[in-house]
């Protein structure tokens, strides 16, 4: 159902020093690149970051990113972490979601919740 999703950023060059590292483990890259304003995907930009256009400080978004694995997931926790991101939640399943949902969660710089979700079994 959704096609794409932008946050805004404080800083667009931190963020996307941030989002090149731990999007990498999920095979996310950098795809197009205005500058400041940078789409990452696969195959095609689904994720976009852009410096704040609006009044005040950036809201909070939760993003879920889709790992093939929980290897893929631990590995997105394990660059997250070395980038000096926040810990919320350490890899683990996630069983009042579904039995198999297994799940990192961390913070940005810009204060978003910031998941990656592997929906298989191990």
């Amino acid at each position: 159902m959704i096609d794409h999703i932008a946050v805004q950023v404080a800083d667009p060059a931190a963020a996307a020093a941030f989002y090149d590292r731990v999007l990498a483990p999920l095979g996310g890259k950098r795809l197009l690149d205005f500058g400041q304003v940078i789409g990452y995907g696969t195959t095609m930009p689904t994720f976009w970051i852009g410096p704040v256009t609006t009044e005040g400080q950036p809201r909070e978004a939760h993003i879920a990113f889709s790992a093939a694995d929980r290897a893929g997931v631990r590995a997105f926790f394990a660059a997250a972490v070395e980038t000096g991101a926040e810990v919320l939640h350490e890899p683990r399943v996630w069983p009042e979601y579904h039995p198999a949902y297994y799940g990192a969660f961390v913070r940005d710089l810009d204060g978003n919740n910031v998941e990656a979700v592997c929906h298989t079994p191990e």
